[in-house]
Formats: C-alpha cells, sequence, structure tokens
C-alpha cells in the first residue's frame, strides 16, 4: 500500500514508518516545513492548519492516511483536518486512521474498560472525542475510518517514562502525580506501530482500538524504576499536584494523575495484534533487553 504518514518523524510515527516500510509499504511522509521531510524519501509539505495542503496531499494513488500528527488545540482546525484529509477517500473504500487517546476515557475505576466504554475525557483532551465521532462518521460515504487509542506509549527511550526518568535525575528519586495505588494503561512503541499497519491493512471501517498492551501498571513502580534507569537506587516519592502543575501545567499535571485500567484485547481478538515487547519496567531497569524488533 501507499500510505501517507502526517507526524512521520515523532516518536510514534518514526516507529510506524519503520513498520510500515519493513511489511513492504510505501510511506509518503507529510510535514510541516520541507526541512522536517526526511533525506530522500516522497515527501511532501502540509499543515493542520491548512486544509488545502491536505486535500492536495491525498491524490488517487493514495491507498491510506494516517493521522499521527500533534492535534493543534484548535477544535475547528482539527474538525476541518479531518474533513481536508478524508475529502478524496469519500467514495473509495480507503482507509483513513486517525490517532487519539485513552485519556478520553477519564478515571476508569478498578476494572478494566473496553472500546464500548463512554468517553469522560479529560482537559487536556478535552475536545478530542468529537474529532474521533467525526473522523468515524465518513464510514458513511465509504471511508474506512479506524480510531486508534494509544495507552501511555514506552520504549526506546522515550515517551512520558523517559521524561520520569529525567525527572528523577533531575530531583535525586523518582516521581509520581496522585496515589502510589495510580495505574496507568501502556504500550511500547513497536507493539503500538504494529497495531497501526493493522489497522491499516485489516481494521474494519468504524472501528475502535486500544493500543494497550499493559492494562494497569502502578505508577509508584514505575517511578522507581525510573530512578534506577537514571542510577539511582529505585526511590519513588509523590510529586504534589500542585508542584506538577507549576512544572509541567496543570492540564499535563492532571493527566499524571489519572488512575486507568483499559482493555486493549479488542485488537487481539479481532486484528490478531500480538504485543511482545518487554514490560515497562524490564525496559527501564534492564535497557540491555529492550529495543528489540
Amino acid at each position: 500500500m501507499k500510505v501517507l504518514v502526517l507526524g512521520s518523524t515523532g516518536y510514534i510515527g518514526s516507529a510506524v514508518v519503520r513498520r510500515l516500510t519493513a511489511e513492504g509499504h510505501q510511506v509518503v511522509h507529510l510535514a510541516k516545513d520541507a526541512d522536517r521531510l526526511p533525506a530522500g524519501a516522497p515527501g511532501l509539505v502540509g499543515d493542520l492548519a491548512d486544509p488545502a495542503s491536505l486535500r492536495a496531499a491525498v491524490t488517487d494513488d493514495i491507498d491510506a492516511v494516517v493521522n499521527l500528527a500533534t492535534p493543534t488545540g484548535d477544535e475547528a482546525v482539527d474538525a476541518a483536518a479531518v474533513d481536508a484529509l478524508t475529502e478524496r477517500l469519500r467514495g473509495s473504500g480507503r482507509a483513513f486512521v486517525y490517532t487519539s487517546g485513552v485519556w478520553v476515557l477519564g478515571a476508569t475505576g478498578d476494572a478494566p474498560v473496553d472500546e464500548d466504554a463512554p468517553t469522560n475525557a479529560i482537559a487536556i483532551v478535552g475536545y478530542r472525542p468529537r474529532i474521533e465521532q467525526r473522523a468515524l462518521a465518513t464510514g458513511g460515504d465509504d471511508v474506512r475510518a479506524v480510531v486508534v487509542r494509544p495507552g501511555i506509549v514506552y520504549g526506546r527511550g522515550g515517551g512520558i517514562p523517559g521524561l520520569m526518568t529525567d525527572w528523577a535525575r533531575e530531583h535525586g528519586a523518582g516521581r509520581y502525580v496522585g496515589s502510589a495505588a495510580t495505574r496507568w494503561p501502556m504500550v511500547h512503541v513497536d507493539d503500538l506501530a504494529e497495531l497501526f499497519v493493522l489497522a491499516v491493512t485489516k481494521a474494519d471501517a468504524g472501528s475502535v482500538l486500544h493500543g494497550v498492551a499493559h492494562e494497569a501498571v502502578p505508577v509508584a513502580a514505575l517511578a522507581a524504576a525510573a530512578d534506577i534507569a537514571a542510577g539511582g537506587s529505585g526511590r519513588a516519592e509523590p510529586w504534589p499536584l500542585e508542584q506538577a502543575a507549576e512544572a509541567v501545567g496543570s492540564p499535563f499535571a492532571e493527566a499524571l494523575g489519572l488512575n486507568q485500567v483499559v482493555s486493549g484485547q479488542r485488537a487481539v481478538a479481532e486484528l490478531g495484534w500480538l504485543p511482545s515487547r518487554p514490560y515497562v519496567l524490564t525496559e527501564l531497569t534492564e535497557p540491555a533487553g529492550g529495543d528489540r524488533g
């Protein structure tokens, strides 16, 4: 397939491009500036805030569009971007994969929730459920629209666990927001990339898929592992919400303290997704054992 990828040079996007390429697909990169395009790779310049540039990028030979670009924070702009990216896909059965995230579910309680759970988005992703629905609605015009909601992504030294390692190095101990009982649904970036390829090639129109390999990772244990990764002894201490908000902003601090238990079994059952990378605590404390595949 020939796949147009927005956000192709980002943390998740780079992994998705690696996997698409490894499986024989041709990637066309779409970046905001020409200097962000990978050297020697097919690429176009386009901006989420410029619908005309997005429409022009979706040529007749594009088989699928994967939107991994960071949302603008402006609902009207992001909605117009979905409309522009799907305009030339309508009536064709071609795929459009939109990237959301599990934060749209809000706090979940102790039982794992699946894709049928109602959304209760926290502030940092407040309007995202409406963009999800806008994307999925294009299925009525014969677009194979799919929404992927990644959990907290780790691996290859990046994601929020990478930030936690930096914070542990800076403060002399691992830090976590909220209760020690708080849990996060998580996924290795390379396992997530495999899910995106399955979404592009196999998922049915209207699918919502949780990219979650581990339903509930205790954040206190994650903070302790981050301290070990930073060269410490595995200390972890609470980071009061008010202090975290001063350091990283209130919306992100709220997200860091969000307690969630989320199931990713639908992708396993329906698409044959088989996450296989090391568990996040292993990845952080034994880095030589990570980054396989």
